[in-house]
């Protein structure tokens, strides 16, 4: 407690507030690279190659025409896509994955043998919470 006012929390009050960058310096390449459709567009990228944009899409399935222009244009921005206009008739566009793309795949091998490791005891981990929160649910 404050002693001349009685309340709490005057540390917490005088804090400076932290730049969330600064707190954790990989917040923008985690926005960046894990946004919901840019993995999946990587990963694709990566494993199959130069693609046309129907190829594309018809690999990744669930991601919408419009959803999937967005995210190219957005990758393309940052660098993690090349795209390649061809002027015949009909035009022909390819995209492939640039080599700043491809330097990301360390980290995508990582998380995939994270995930090989680890994901069942994720999974267990949500059945054991929804376990007790039904318990305690029906407790109350």
């Amino acid at each position: 407690m404050d002693g001349s006012t009685g309340t709490m929390g005057s540390a917490i009050t005088h804090r400076k507030q932290v730049d969330s960058e600064l707190a954790c310096p990989v917040s923008p390449v985690v926005d960046i690279v894990f946004s919901r459709w840019t993995t999946p567009i990587l990963w694709t990228l990566n494993e199959f190659g130069r693609q046309r944009f129907v190829e594309l899409q018809r690999n990744i399935r669930t991601i919408t025409p419009k959803v999937l222009t967005q995210r190219l244009r957005q990758m393309e921005r940052d660098g993690l896509v090349v795209r390649t206009y061809h002027p015949e008739v009909p035009p022909r566009v390819e995209y492939e994955i640039s080599d700043l793309g491809r330097s990301l795949a360390p980290l995508f091998a990582h998380l995939a043998d994270w995930s090989a490791v680890n994901l069942q005891k994720v999974e267990q981990a949500r059945r054991e919470f929804d376990e007790a929160d039904e318990q305690a649910s029906a407790l109350r």
